[in-house]
């Protein structure tokens, strides 16, 4: 099947050009005047690859391609093009995620090389997976990636601690330098066998564990053994845990030297409970990726949709949410997913956390009364994203007498808190 190729590019000259030599290689070519154009037609599918200018008027290229990363859009190779561009602009698109930069005048079996690579790359990476831009801008999320920012120009060990499903692979990403090799297998049998066996594919890369505590004795060994020759082949090791490092020592799980060194710089990754009021865009941006993936037909979650989303507990984290938006597109009889449909689908699940709980007749009065007003107050607090002047109309209470409302029954707002 021909490969989709957008052309972006504020000279026609260079555009009908460009046009004109991947027809004739046989690629499908769309072609945008400016990065507004390109915003749309991306809107409307997503291209195999793009050539993207970086030097245009209204929008650079640059901005763009930050543009589409934010948004999950991201998950197709772009080359960037221009005849003016510093080095540091070069690296800049190549951080941000990039696939190459052209420098123009560019030459016939230069563009042609590239383009093959590219799309060589992009079928073989693309998946309907999140990145960690897409895990929300709630505070725990943003101070996540901030903390992982402040890690990256370090090269120690890292131990990323969460749920099983909360986000931790993506996380070890953000750590990941752009075009340098990422090592997590599924089994972890090579570390007893030969730990040193990765580090030359490796180099200058990274290698992650998805679960330091399932190592068994002879790994843990081998892990010991190839900690002492990361340094010399540039070669970073991440490691997920469900569990903290106290508890891995103090129930044996782990060498408690073992886990001193794996632990040289520790963060915790939060679970989805943890940072409701992103759900509904974590919840479209997944939706994005399965239609893109051709996984679903094409859906829109309605408000009502994603309200209900947002009132789950997400036992399973990321993986049940998953599961939950698939299965909901799939089964919808129209293009927009109703309040209905959700419920129906989540009911298969679990129960949204705000659905009422078995009463307890035999507690008196007073506690079953400050139970059902924990529950009632917790339930509009997520519903608001936190926003306390909206819960305080909501409920019909001065805000007040709404805060001393929240200190009396022990709520803790936390990261619940959002603009007043």
């Amino acid at each position: 099947m021909a490969k989709h190729i957008l052309v972006v590019d504020d000279e026609v000259g260079i555009r009908e050009l460009l046009s004109e030599i991947l027809s004739d290689e046989g690629y499908i070519v769309k072609l945008a005047a400016n990065a507004l154009d390109a915003r749309r037609l991306r809107q409307e599918e997503r291209p195999d690859l793009v050539l993207l200018d970086i030097w245009m008027p209204q929008m650079d290229g640059i901005t763009l391609l930050k543009e589409w990363g934010a948004a999950g859009q991201l998950n197709m190779p772009v080359i960037m093009m221009s005849g003016h561009a510093t080095v540091d602009t070069a690296v800049e698109a190549t951080r941000i995620g990039a696939f190459d930069f052209l420098e123009k005048p560019i030459t016939l079996p230069k563009l042609l090389a590239t383009v093959e690579r590219a799309l060589r790359k992009g079928e073989a990476e693309f998946k309907p997976e999140l990145s960690s831009t897409q895990l929300g801008k709630s505070a725990p999320i943003v101070e996540l990636r901030r903390r992982l920012d402040q890690m990256a120009g370090h090269n120690a060990p890292v131990l990323l601690v969460g749920e099983p499903g909360c986000g931790i692979e993506m996380a070890a990403r953000h750590l990941h330098q752009p075009n340098t090799p990422w090592f997590a297998p599924v089994e972890n049998g090579w570390l007893a066998e030969n730990p040193f066996g990765p580090l030359a594919q490796t180099q200058g890369g990274v290698i992650f564990i998805a679960e330091a505590g399932a190592l068994s004795r002879a790994e843990q060994k081998g892990l010991s053994q190839l900690l002492t020759k990361l340094e010399k082949h540039h070669v970073r090791l991440i490691c997920a845990s469900s569990k903290p490092a106290a508890t891995l020592i103090r129930e044996e799980i782990l060498d408690t030297s073992l886990v001193m060194r794996l632990s040289a710089l520790t963060l915790a990754v939060p679970a989805l409970r943890e940072h409701p009021e992103d759900i509904p865009e974590i919840a479209a941006a997944l939706l994005l990726r399965m239609t893109e993936a051709g996984e679903v037909p094409v859906r829109t979650l309605s408000t009502g949709a994603l309200n209900v989303l947002r009132q789950m507990d997400w036992p399973g984290n990321l993986p049940m949410l998953t599961n939950v938006v698939r299965t909901a597109a799939l089964m919808a009889t129209a293009p927009e997913v109703t309040t209905e449909d959700m419920v129906r689908v989540v009911n298969q699940f679990d129960s949204p956390t705000s659905e009422a709980k078995p009463a307890n007749f035999d507690l008196p009065l007073r506690e079953a009364r400050e139970l059902f007003e924990k529950a009632y107050f917790e339930y509009h607090i997520r519903m608001e994203s936190g926003n306390m002047s909206r819960v305080a109309e909501r409920v019909g209470l001065e805000r007040t007498h709404l805060y001393r409302k929240i200190k009396q029954l022990g709520i803790r707002l936390g990261s619940q808190r959002g603009e007043e």
